[in-house]
């Protein structure tokens, strides 16, 4: 049977709740900040789980395209001054 992703709450040294989103593989993709209590943690995962299929990526890295400058114009050839 293939394993699952799954979110797993565990405490930190201080005591607090924290909880780990988890791949199928078994690496953690993403990591909460700490909550003093256990049932906020869970309201926690209910946010994301809630929130996350409608999420929208918005890529900060991407360098917007600089327009290439026209060449300059080149000016007119000056004519030569008619031998007289």
């Amino acid at each position: 049977m293939p394993a699952t992703p799954k979110f797993v709450i565990s405490t930190d040294k201080k005591g607090q709740f924290r909880f780990s989103l988890v791949a199928a593989n078994g690496e953690v993709i993403a990591s909460s900040e700490a909550y003093p209590e256990k049932a906020a943690a869970k309201k926690g995962i209910a946010s994301v789980v809630r929130n996350a299929a409608k999420a929208v990526i918005e890529d900060t890295t991407v360098v917007p395209k600089t327009p290439k400058a026209a060449p300059a114009a080149k000016a007119p050839a000056k004519k030569a001054a008619a031998a007289k």
